[in-house]
Parts: C-alpha cells; structure tokens; sequence
C-alpha cells in the first residue's frame, strides 16, 4: 500500500516546535481578494450500468475528482476545464466531462467527449471503453484546444491514451484519436499530459508512463498501477525475453506537427532502467526570444523518477524517488538524459485522528510552470523535509537556466508551525505563472481542522510571490472548511491527484474539488475561483 502503516499523530507541540520549519512568510500587503466559488459542475449524467460490462469496486454517483483548466490565449474569457466524473474505489470514474465558460468563470456549460461509453464513446468513434480517468486540457497559440485522457477496461487489461480537439473554444470536440492502445495485462498506460507549444500552433505534445511487467492484474485494480510492483512478470517467448515482461515504466511521447490532424507513433523517449519508473511526466515549453534571447523554444518535461535498482538507476539520480526534467532542444525529436531537480521525500497524508490515509498527488507528481517571458522555471511538489521528515508541506524549486540547474527546495505553504502535528499537512500542490511573472501555487491544508471533531475541516489556499519565490503572501480560498472524510475513496480519501490553476492579466483562477460535507447523494463537485487584486 504506497501509504505504509497508517500512523497517530499524538498531540506533541513541544516536538513540533523542535521538527517544523517555518515556511517564509511574505512583507508584502498586496493580499488578493478571491469572488464567491463559482460551482461548475451538475448532476451526473450518467445512468447506471452504462460501463457495458459489469463492473467491479464501488462506484460514488455525482462525485467529480481531479480537475485540469485551460485559458484561451486568444479570448482569456474562454476557460476549458475537465474532471473525472462519478468515480470508481478502485481506478478511473465512469467518464470525464468538460466544462466551457466563455465569461471568465462566471458560468459554465458541460461537454460530453466521447472517451468512455459512458459519455457515448463506441467502436465507431473510438471510445469503446468502460472507463476513464486522468483528464488533461490545453490551448493552442491559435484557441484551438486539445484533451487527453486515460481509457480503460475493467473487465479485461484494455489501456489506451486518448486525444480529442475543439476548434470552437470547447463546445464541440473531434472524434478521440488513439495514441497508444495496450491489451497485455502486463502493460497500463498511466498518468498522461498533453501541452500545445505556446510557440508554434502546428505542435502538441502528449506524454505518459507505459508500464510493463506487471504481475497478472487482478481485476478492478487496473487504474491504479502509478507504481510497479514487488516482483517481475516471467515471460520468455520465441525468439528472446519479451520486452513487455521485463519491469520498467519508461516515459512515451505522442507528438503532432499539423495541428492534431494526425499523431506520430508514441515512443519512448526516456527509460529509467530495469525495475526502475517515471511517473507525473509534464512538457512545459520555454519562450523563443529570437537570436538574442537564452531560450529557444525548448522542451522541459518533468518527472518523478523511482529507482528500485542501484544497479540501474541512471546517474545523477539516485535510488529512491528524485524530481527530474529531461529535455529537447528540437521540438521532441531528441532528449537529453535526465537532470535531477530534487530528491522527493513525502511521507503521505492522513487523518490527523485516525490515520485513515488521504490519496494525494503531489506525493508522487511534481507540478511545473514557466515564466512566458523571463523563462524562468518553477517546480512544486510534497515533501516532508521541512518537519523532520514528519508530515508533508510544499516544496518548490526554481531553475532560470532552462533546467540546467536548480535552486535548494523550500517550504512555501504558510500553514502555522504551532498547530498539532497532524494539521500541519498541506498537499496536492498547483503551480502557474502570470505574464507579469507572478508565481501563484493552490494546496489544500489541515489548520483549521479542531482535534477529535467528528469532520476532518479541509481548506484550499493559495500563495503568490512577485520576486520570484523569495516571498509569499497567502490567501484563503474556501470561505468555509469541508469535511474531507466524505470525499470518495479510492485508495483513501480521494479529491485528485493533481487540481487546476490558470492564470491570465493580474487574476489566476483555481479550479478545484470540494467535499459537500455530509452529502452521500452528491459528495464532490469542481468550484472556480478568481483571485486578483
């Protein structure tokens, strides 16, 4: 279980004073004012059974997790955010749904695409699957948009990465192109991105992680490979070792060059060695400043790298987990090797009184951004470095080389340090930078929660810095705290494991899930907010 023995978190404040560093807390008093949470999402509209097959796990009617959001380059009133809707205890939800604001967040419509049956998907159309999960949205330079996500079965090992295109802002969307499809119980595509280069309209790029040498899945835990498990599969066929026996979890890339009318063959473009994975894999694309500028338009994809084998784990990573970029100097064609960021060592979140685990992303996912005009980078993720290794807060690390080099991780949350233990843990970060290169991060955070109280009290936050990570003033985002314990579970409390975050002019907009505290027949929906001066 990737959380471990489930751990109390005795009332010790005395210890806490001795484990915490206090995160850095901002001089500045440009504090931004956050409008009511907008809901975007409705009643499911999905009906019962309409997987095809039967299914098995728990299914949570009208709980959406796990938001992505984009902003129309061209129209910034045009936002396209997508989530899993109704989701499954054990991987992916019935299908993903769309959501199109053309008023800044204001209001929104949602857009079935067909990627699961649920949402229409048929052999003809190329949705033909029980599930899906792992939503991603981008724009293009010209507004036109694309979506990516995982689709799979789970009466039978069917993986595939799927991509479909708008090119009315999100209101109407193509067909879903195939990009990797897998039926070998061995092999799970997994946690997929896709990013349009801000530089060229013509280019997009869709990255993931291809499993191989699973043990025989069992059924229902198909969505939930992120992490190899304890032994190979054996598997010798005619003619030598088949290589989708042989463990490993190597980054694939699927790239158009004409605008998403067709899609090169995916192929690896990263292999972190036998037993040996990525996960969380993200391209974010550098400016070109032209002749004069340092940055041409390169690629940066991020990455966590897990190392089960010393004998493999490529160098300068090390065994164990590492944050790294890898990248491309012509628009995908060649990578470099990889480039470690950080070592990644997040404890796991859980109930600060039970022990109950809380499923996060940022404990496995780092997130990255880049300045669209300086360059510079920044990545965020959990860490528990920062407490003595206690509890988990957010890191964050700046690079203003390409990602040549990076700076030492810092805490940035600004949860209090003199609180209990248990509600000192911020997790499941999201990072963007505005144009004029204010950096926001989004996270969620325990400190409001009261110890023994029947509701695990759940708050979102958002932090910005103008200087580059050196300061961080905070805002709150939820005006009244949810109850996490009555979010889905899905290998623990479930909200995502990644939330959305864009940013245009002086605003950023969050896009995020809350619990309805309490409420069965609807546990979860998407809020959007707007934060600006």
């Amino acid at each position: 279980m990737r959380h471990g023995k489930s751990r109390q978190f005795p009332a010790v404040v005395a210890l806490l004073t001795v484990l915490a560093v206090s995160p850095a807390i901002s001089v500045t008093a440009d504090e931004l004012q956050v409008a009511p949470l907008t809901l975007v999402t409705s009643p499911t509209p999905f009906t019962p059974g309409c997987n095809g097959a039967p299914q098995s796990g728990e299914v949570f009617p009208n709980a959406e997790v796990e938001p992505w959001v984009a902003l129309n380059p061209t129209n910034p009133a045009n936002l396209v955010g997508v989530w899993q809707q109704d989701r499954w205890s054990n991987g992916s939800a019935n299908g993903v749904l769309t959501g199109v604001s053309r008023d800044g967040g204001q209001t929104w419509a949602t857009v079935m695409v067909p990627f699961s049956r649920c949402a229409g998907g048929n052999p003809a159309n190329g949705g033909d699957f029980e599930r899906a999960s792992d939503p991603w949205v981008t724009f293009a330079p010209n507004g036109d948009v694309y979506q990516m996500a995982l689709a799979r079965n789970d009466s039978n090992p069917d993986s595939a990465m799927l991509v479909s295109k708008s090119t009315d802002g999100g209101a109407t969307w193509s067909d879903p192109v195939v990009l990797r499809f897998d039926a070998d119980p061995r092999v799970f595509n997994d946690k997929d991105s896709i990013t349009a280069d801000p530089n060229d309209a013509n280019l997009a790029y869709a990255v993931w992680d291809r499993l191989r040498g699973l043990a025989q899945r069992r059924r229902g835990f198909a969505g939930e490979h992120r992490l190899l498990g304890e032994r190979p599969e054996a598997g010798v066929l005619q003619g030598g070792l088949d290589s989708d026996a042989i463990p490993g979890g190597p980054t694939m890339l699927a790239r158009t060059t004409d605008g998403g009318q067709t899609w090169e063959p995916a192929r690896e473009i990263y292999d972190p060695g036998v037993w040996n994975q990525t996960v969380g894999n993200q391209i974010v694309v550098l400016p070109d400043q032209g002749p004069a500028g340092p940055f041409h338009g390169e690629l940066v994809n991020v990455l966590t790298n897990i190392c089960r084998s010393v004998f493999t784990c490529p160098a300068p990573l090390e065994p164990g987990r590492d944050v790294a970029i890898i990248r491309s100097t012509d628009r995908g064609d060649t990578w470099s090797d990889p480039i470690r960021v950080s070592g990644l060592a997040a404890t796991g979140v859980q109930d600060p009184d039970t022990g109950s685990p809380v499923r996060t992303g940022g404990d496995i996912i780092p997130e990255i951004a880049v300045d669209p005009s300086s360059g510079t980078l920044y990545v965020v993720w959990q860490d528990s470095r920062f407490s003595g290794f206690a509890v988990d807060g957010i890191a964050f690390s700046v690079s203003a080389d390409g990602g040549l080099t990076w700076s030492t991780p810092a805490q940035i949350n600004q949860t209090p340090a003199d609180i209990g233990l248990g509600e000192q843990q911020a997790f499941t970060p999201m990072i963007r930078v505005r144009a004029d290169g204010t950096i926001g991060v989004t996270y969620y955070d325990f400190r409001n929660h009261t110890p023994g109280a029947p509701a695990l009290e759940t708050d979102a936050f958002l932090v910005h810095s103008h200087d580059q990570g050196a300061t961080w003033q905070e805002t709150r985002l939820t005006a009244v705290s949810f109850d996490l314990r009555t979010a889905p579970v899905s290998q623990g409390f479930f909200l995502g494991d990644y939330q959305g975050l864009a940013a245009a002019g002086s605003e950023f907009t969050p896009f995020f899930v809350q619990t309805n505290s309490g409420n069965t027949e609807n546990p979860t929906d998407v809020f959007a907010a707007t934060a600006g001066p």
